[in-house]
């Protein structure tokens, strides 16, 4: 049996599950309910070549969400697995586009597309859990979905093996997040017997990239978008983050190999010294001296004017070399014409984080790409010329800034990202959403349908030794797309500052202390420009 439903715009073929299939609907018994669920393993969908190897009832209980998030009881649901487009490419290796999608006994009507990491190459519980503040998408009834977008990695989240086959690398930059999604809106339509009423996709790094794909490859497929920390010019980013080390290295001392030691090209005194410095010129900028630079327009912040030694070195001060390095290394990559090649970074309190998971621009150890980056020396204009005719660069996400389509069916686009992020400069994200503005229609007219939120303190999607990386933009995408409440700030907390709150304000805003009140609480800051 075949029905027709519409999911967004368009209308899909539902699944058949075989001749003689009764729907049950979402709200019988339990038994009904993995009936129903076990009968997704004889799934079949036009236009796609598709294996279920995964069909069964997950009960209620604790699972784990990553990046120290601890555990989430999980409701019951349905899991699916499988895998779409199966083959064999490049060097006989075995492809096909992975997912997982979690169906909730208690449906809330929604569904919702979790965007991957890094390389992707694994495909990742399905929960939901960016930006969502304490609670993930799954437990709040959202049926969720997640890919390996293609391929299958064997040596960790970097591994780029399957760019040797030209389909996997397809399906990677854009081909598998498109077909995921009108999959597993028509498993869901089956499995609840109606479409979705609204669909949204949220995801950071890579998955913010792909988040942006969705608006703008996909404009129909979305009611709802979250795009944090894009990962949308990774060859750009990864020249723009050679260009730190180079820079800095330049002036590190040197082992006795002749080798730059960047451990120790600032003590430990000398980042100290370097955070004091940046927060007695930029934090009161946003009305308060609280250890958070909401104010990055306002900030002026020059190493060589206050930290530059008259003298010999000493605690309160720099070398001259290491305030010209710290100056260079924060512009940016130019080239021999000045032209800026990628933007620089912030000041910000996260420059100098270290221990696990992303270091800060000032604390070059070991991280999830490796050891630190030992070059000094660094051609901006070798490097940007390969990108520019580099084939994996032409689909550029931020080249495309014509989303007419999705604004006028009401798609909504919202954007964050850390300001202390080491890996995507948070100023790359705040061109493309300028350049956006300008393509259509005007900053105002786009802050309609699309808003930019930058979080002070946070690093690469979430952490920071001083930030409030705890915030539920899902639920204003929400509001915004069924209520139509424009988020003009988003509160926010964190580990870092227990009992504090802040608003996130939609760029170029930021948060001000109003003069009175507890400056510990969100509801005492305003929105200013």
């Amino acid at each position: 049996m075949k029905i027709r439903v519409a999911a967004g715009m368009a209308l899909v073929t539902c699944l058949s599950l075989g001749p003689g299939h009764v729907i049950a609907r979402a709200d019988g018994d339990q038994a009904v309910r993995e009936t129903r669920c076990t009968a997704l393993a004889g799934t079949q969908a036009p236009g796609f070549s598709l294996v279920i190897t995964r069909a069964e009832g997950v009960g209620a209980g604790p699972a784990a969400q990553g990046r120290g998030r601890g555990a989430v009881n999980l409701p019951a649901h349905c899991r699916v697995e499988g895998t779409i487009d199966r083959r064999t490419g490049a060097e006989a290796k075995s492809y096909g586009i992975g997912f997982a999608l979690a169906l909730p006994d208690s449906w809330n009507g929604r569904f919702l597309f979790q965007g991957g990491g890094g390389l992707n190459g694994t495909v990742g519980l399905p929960l939901g859990a960016q930006a969502v503040g304490d609670v993930p998408a799954l437990v709040r009834g959202f049926a969720v979905v997640s890919t390996d977008t293609g391929h299958q990695a064997s040596g960790g989240a970097f591994d780029a093996a399957f760019m040797r086959d030209q389909q996997a690398v397809l399906d990677f930059e854009y081909v598998a997040v498109g077909r995921v999604a009108v999959l597993a809106k028509e498993i869901v339509a089956r499995y609840y017997g109606r479409p979705a009423e609204h669909s949204y996709f949220a995801g950071c790094s890579t998955g913010g990239r792909e988040a942006m794909l969705m608006a703008q490859r996909y404009p129909t497929y979305f009611d709802g978008v979250i795009a944090g920390a894009p990962a949308m010019r990774t060859g750009y980013s990864g020249l723009g983050d050679r260009w730190v080390a180079a820079t800095l290295n330049q002036t590190a001392p040197k082992d006795a190999a002749g080798k730059p030691i960047p451990a120790q090209i600032f003590s430990e005194s000398d980042k100290r010294l370097i955070v004091k410095a940046l927060l007695s010129a930029c934090d009161a900028k946003d009305g308060v001296q609280d250890g958070l630079v909401f104010n990055t327009r306002a900030c002026g912040f020059d190493p060589v004017a206050v930290l530059t030694c008259k003298g010999a070195k000493t605690d309160d001060c720099l070398l001259p070399r290491q305030t010209a390095a710290l100056t260079k290394a924060f512009a940016g990559p130019t080239d021999s014409h000045q032209n800026q090649i990628y933007p620089g970074f912030l000041w910000d309190t996260g420059i100098t984080a270290s221990g696990s998971g992303i270091p800060g621009l000032l604390s070059p150890g070991p991280g999830p790409l490796g050891p630190p980056n030992l070059s000094t020396e660094i051609d901006v204009d070798k490097e940007a010329f390969a990108l520019a005719n580099d084939p994996r660069q032409v689909g550029d996400t931020k080249l495309w800034t014509n989303l007419n389509t999705f604004a006028s069916r009401g798609g909504k686009l919202a954007f964050y990202h850390g300001v202390s992020d080491p890996w995507f400069s948070a100023l790359d994200t705040v061109d493309y959403y300028e350049k956006l503005g300008a393509a259509n229609g005007g900053a105002d007219k786009v802050a309609d349908w699309s808003r930019l939120f930058l979080v002070p303190g946070m690093g690469h999607c979430a952490g920071g030794a001083a930030t409030l990386d705890s915030f539920d933009l899902l639920t204003a995408m929400v509001d915004w797309v069924e209520k139509g409440r424009s988020p003009d700030a988003i509160r926010a907390t964190g580990r870092s500052f227990p009992g504090r709150s802040r608003p996130l304000c939609p760029y170029p805003a930021y948060a001000h202390y109003k003069g009175s009140g507890d400056a510990e609480d969100a509801a005492n800051f305003e929105c200013r420009r």
